[in-house]
């Protein structure tokens, strides 16, 4: 194993953890390394944002064509991705759901992503039905822009507040996306994020929208 012909298996990380009385950190060395292994399933552009959205106490989010990925059921992410890893990656990342505390987060949908079918009926049904799950969950903010213009957005964006106050937003552009904690373009997405909360529909009035869609649109 030492000199790399054979794999450490996690069991064999348990064991030589317990003989060695370390409280867990060879296990945890284990476990830090596969997460640094599926980080390599991140598209390039994107492989620093996750370290800092799964750190994060606050995220704010706008997105234009497709559902975000932290609220995609694995149906609906499986229709997007190309393989089996890249879902598993999808699905590990959303872990920070069931995180307590778990962050704020505070989503606005434009109504085009509601009706762009990805996949069969039955997948948008159920991923529409997932959206209106997760509305009710305190601490989850989501709104739907109807289809309008808002000033200046222009593009999705993922923005992740640390414990520090400290910002890092992600940008998704037609090559992929950026990473940029420039306090300009921070000011920038954050004029433009108010705007979206306050032209957006009600977070009540959002959920009753996207029943409307699945009865009228996926049933």
């Amino acid at each position: 194993m030492e000199c790399g012909r054979t794999k450490c298996r996690r069991d064999f990380a348990e064991r030589l953890d317990g003989t060695l009385n370390a409280d867990g950190k060879i296990a945890e060395a284990w476990d830090d390394l596969l997460e640094q292994i599926r980080q390599v399933r991140y598209p390039t552009h994107f492989v620093a944002f996750p370290k800092a959205e799964a750190s994060a106490d606050q995220l704010r989010v706008y997105e234009t064509h497709l559902v975000y990925g932290l609220f995609q059921t694995e149906a609906y992410a499986r229709v997007l991705l190309v393989d089996d890893d890249a879902v598993a990656t999808r699905m590990k990342r959303q872990e920070l759901l069931s995180r307590r505390p778990r962050p704020m987060i505070s989503l606005v949908l434009e109504e085009s992503v509601l009706c762009r079918q990805i996949g069969s009926k039955e997948i948008m049904r159920e991923q529409l039905e997932f959206l209106t799950e997760l509305s009710l969950q305190e601490g989850v903010f989501i709104q739907i822009a109807i289809t309008a213009h808002y000033r200046d957005a222009r593009a999705s964006f993922h923005v992740a507040t640390l414990p520090d106050r400290s910002e890092v937003a992600y940008v998704i552009k037609a090559t992929g996306g950026e990473i940029t904690r420039d306090p300009s373009d921070l000011a920038r997405i954050s004029m433009v994020m108010h705007t979206l909360n306050a032209k957006s529909l009600n977070t009540e009035d959002s959920r009753a929208f996207i029943r409307k869609v699945i009865e009228e649109r996926w049933s």
